[in-house]
């Protein structure tokens, strides 16, 4: 086996303008026909997706799903498993903590357009909905220019769409599972009031670039915890990176807003060790949030997903 985009669930393309991320739970009452349900599901999903793409041409509708590994387990008990799939199960810190929630699916809908979004949902709970309960569903937006909900570019450390599938596509370290991906999910709440009462420089100096262009700030203008500082991680000494394709979430109304952030990667290891990081050297963000939610989940690829639907999987 090679890379092959054609293979590969929409890991490392845009973030959308409507989005949507629902974490399921199993019910765990009738193993059978909770894998029967999933297998129908996982066939229906991709049917869906195609006839949705041809119904909603200017959508630009995107799908990723995929299974923690308690579900793995649960649902494919006599299966290989991706060899970095694990049940991650919180970071905590002298200072700061990022918990563990539960969650066996994970679903990452975008489009230019929100019925786009509600109709594929609709539709495939129709196949899920009865042997599932909802952990957690996010409504997330594009904000202006693409930027975080705290006024900077997001996605800047990104690598381009060429690079993109070195950094968030299983290789041939895992020949059995490649072109799947490790998806790390993570839902924050930002105390928006205090944000704001900090000035731009001082905003600056926690993120680690300037707000209005974007340009990188020199080290020494940093805070020693800025965001992209404390974020950063090398593996021997070479720079590590993910695909993150973070979008916010808000009902103004109530004050409640913040950011779902999704970090696709090649080696959970990778998104691990970001994460850890963050921790161990207070960044910045953690001052004004609290992290809601988080669980790992693995993007299967389009093989896999068909062996999924074909039975090969349970054999």
């Amino acid at each position: 086996m090679s890379f092959n985009p054609a293979k590969v669930q929409d890991v490392w393309k845009d973030a959308g303008k409507e989005v949507q991320f629902t974490v399921l739970a199993l019910k765990r009452q009738d193993q059978a026909k909770e894998l029967a349900a999933v297998r129908e599901f996982i066939d229906r999903f991709q049917a869906i997706t195609r006839s949705l793409r041809i119904r909603a041409q200017e959508s630009n509708l995107k799908v990723a799903v995929g299974f923690s590994n308690a579900a793995w387990d649960y649902l494919f008990p006599n299966a290989p498993k991706p060899k970095e799939l694990a049940t991650y199960e919180g970071i905590k810190g002298d200072k700061y903590e990022m918990p563990a929630t539960p969650g066996d699916i994970f679903l990452h809908v975008r489009a230019n357009d929100g019925a786009t979004v509600y109709e594929f949902m609709r539709q495939v709970m129709l196949f899920i909905g009865d042997v599932t309960t909802v952990v957690d569903e996010t409504h997330g937006f594009r904000y202006f220019e693409g930027r975080a909900i705290i006024g900077f570019i997001d996605g800047t450390e990104n690598p381009d769409v060429d690079e993109a599938k070195d950094y968030a596509v299983v290789g041939s370290e895992d020949p059995l599972f490649e072109n799947g991906s490790y998806a790390f999910a993570q839902k924050w709440r930002h105390e928006m009031d205090i944000w704001h009462t900090l000035s731009t420089e001082t905003q600056e100096k926690a993120v680690g670039r300037k707000k209005f262009d974007d340009l990188e700030l020199p080290d020494g203008e940093k805070f020693k915890n800025a965001h992209n500082v404390v974020s950063q991680v090398e593996f021997n000494g070479v720079s590590q990176n993910i695909v993150r394709m973070n979008v916010p979430y808000s009902d103004p109304a109530t004050g409640i807003t913040g950011t779902y952030f999704i970090g696709y990667a090649r080696h959970w290891q990778v998104t691990k060790a970001m994460l850890e990081s963050m921790i161990k050297g207070h960044d910045y963000l953690l001052s004004f949030s609290k992290i809601l939610s988080g669980q790992l989940f693995f993007i299967p690829s389009k093989d896999t997903l068909d062996q999924i639907v074909n039975g090969d999987l349970t054999k």
